[in-house]
């Protein structure tokens, strides 16, 4: 099997290679049925594209506020939460700061970043990446409240954000095909570095740079939505490899073994996305790209369904965020799972 998959990658056959991984293992993992996380008050979870491993045993997400709408609208409502690995929730945060939250990242520090992937220009809000504290302090804004655009201190829908180990800050920008189409680099001070990425599908190109992570290597993966791939760069923008094995990624994590996680919730939802793979989450190698793991979508409809968005902590659960079913599903391993390695 793994010389068929190698074979298939290096032919560029991406559904031969889907189609080897996913019979790897039946359902290595088990789904936790219902609601894992039950919000505060009475709530329901709306649309959550958002979720990352804080690496101190919780996890941290942010949900739109009981719809996908503007967060504003519902002014009393917290977005961002810290939840316990057993579901309990043990803080929240980021009312009134917020229109759309998008992206999600926890630095070094401990810090959580948050990529508002819409704008309010009346109110001035959204178009923004906010860093706060672990306790909710605004420590830092990138981005012209309010306002859309394409400079060197303006975003038009930034999809996510990641902090390298030295500071850097990195923003994946544009939630559209016809959108900025690139991953700005930022130092730790928040000042302008660089940019690449650019409209198109060549290597390098991107169209809807979606979630961002990195490798112990210091590697970054771009989800590089409507082109079906993951792209891999150095930090200074230079294109590494393209990989479309682990199909059609809307959210990526790695984790400290580099154990790939990619969440794929649009392949063959319409007749230009991804035709003829199934939706899931992918989980594999980040220094290799072998694909040792599905968790399988159950809807083989054409409506979106279940995790945008992914992570892990490190006992191996896998979480994912659900934007149509509205959502924070955790995933449990039945036993040892195959390495990628």
């Amino acid at each position: 099997m793994k010389n068929l998959l190698k074979i298939a990658l290096l032919a560029g056959a991406a559904s031969v290679a889907i189609t080897s991984a996913s019979k790897a293992q039946d359902m290595p993992y088990e789904e936790i049925e219902g609601v894992w996380a039950e919000l505060p008050d009475g709530r329901k979870w709306g649309s959550t594209s958002t979720v990352y491993y804080g690496g101190d045993g919780t996890i941290w997400a942010a949900e739109r506020c009981g719809a996908n709408g503007n967060c504003l609208d519902t002014p009393d409502i917290d977005p961002v939460m810290q939840i316990s690995k057993d579901g309990k929730i043990l803080k929240t945060f980021g009312k009134g700061l917020i229109v759309w939250p998008h992206g999600i990242h926890v630095d070094p520090d401990g810090n959580v970043w948050i990529a508002d992937g819409r704008g309010d220009e009346e109110r001035g809000v959204g178009h923004q990446v906010h860093k706060f504290s672990p306790d909710g302090e605004l420590l830092m804004s990138l981005g012209q409240a309010g306002k859309a655009g394409k400079g060197a201190y303006t975003f038009d829908q930034p999809c996510d954000v990641l902090v390298a180990p030295n500071g850097d800050i990195f923003v994946a920008d544009g939630h559209s095909p016809r959108g900025n189409n690139r991953v700005v680099k930022y130092n730790s001070k928040g000042e302008y570095i660089m940019e690449f990425g650019g409209d198109g599908a060549e290597f390098g190109e991107m169209y809807e740079p979606h979630s961002l992570a990195m490798d112990s290597q210091g590697r970054l993966f771009v989800a590089d939505r409507y082109n079906d791939r993951i792209q891999i760069f150095t930090q200074d923008g230079e294109f590494i490899n393209s990989w479309r094995q682990f199909g059609r990624p809307s959210g990526v994590y790695i984790d400290a073994n580099d154990i790939l996680y990619v969440a794929d919730s649009e392949s063959n939802s319409g007749g230009t996305r991804n035709p003829g793979w199934d939706r899931g989450i992918r989980i594999g190698s980040a220094k290799t790209g072998w694909v040792t793991a599905f968790i399988p979508d159950p809807d083989k409809g054409v409506a979106f369904s279940r995790a945008e968005g992914v992570t892990a902590d490190d006992e191996g659960n896998v979480y994912g965020a659900e934007v149509e079913e509205r959502n924070l599903r955790k995933y449990v391993p039945r036993g040892t799972l195959p390495s990628p390695y």
